[in-house]
């Protein structure tokens, strides 16, 4: 029943998503994490099943991307929203998705470090879970700079600086900050979960 609540959810942001973006471009560019991860979900979903938990923050997390496909993360109206509320200088929705981008993955990494056995020892998971992540992060900050430097202006709304100087640093340290967070919140949850399904080795 979760499982079709998630993908109903999903595919009803998704059709939104799509009618009347700001640009097909950049829609494409910022939705095709989740286009590629409800794919893998939809074909490992027998061979490996994911915990309700993993499937519910990688839909939260295509959300996210969907919602900032749509407007790009500069026009988000949320963003705005945050901004005025909290009296800051930008719109901050994209903090928001590299929030997700550290959080989503540190609990998709811890699922499958403990169910494929690779390391017992929770300090070294963490330390690895953690680096996953950046890895991540750094290398969607590569992506961003390769495409913009390839298209020209027309990448300017995929990369969504606001004229920061330092949006790659603040971006990776965000995620980095939802890495750290995601096991040390959510981690004891998780272990229910993986033990309910009998999901540890």
């Amino acid at each position: 029943m979760t499982n079709r609540i998630l993908l109903t959810l999903f595919a009803a942001f998704f059709v939104w998503s799509l009618i009347h973006p700001h640009d097909y471009f950049t829609w494409f560019l910022e939705v095709f994490p989740a286009i590629i991860g409800i794919a893998l979900v939809i074909a490992m979903r027998n061979r490996f099943p994911l915990t309700p938990l993993l499937l519910t923050l990688l839909t939260i997390h295509a959300i996210i991307l969907m919602v900032g496909g749509h407007y790009t993360y500069a026009e988000v109206p949320l963003g705005f929203w945050i901004r005025d509320a909290l009296h800051m200088g930008r719109n901050d929705y994209d903090r928001i998705g590299h929030f997700a981008q550290g959080f989503v993955p540190a609990i998709a990494a811890r699922e499958i470090l403990i169910r494929r056995d690779v390391v017992r020892s929770r300090g070294w998971r963490y330390y690895i879970i953690v680096s996953i992540c950046l890895a991540i992060s750094a290398a969607y900050e590569l992506l961003e700079w390769r495409v913009s430097v390839a298209t020209g202006s027309a990448g300017d709304s995929f990369l969504g600086t606001q004229g920061d100087v330092w949006d790659t640093q603040e971006d990776m340290a965000t995620a980095l900050v939802g890495a750290l967070m995601a096991p040390l919140v959510l981690g004891w949850l998780h272990d229910r979960q993986l033990a309910a399904r009998q999901l540890v080795p």
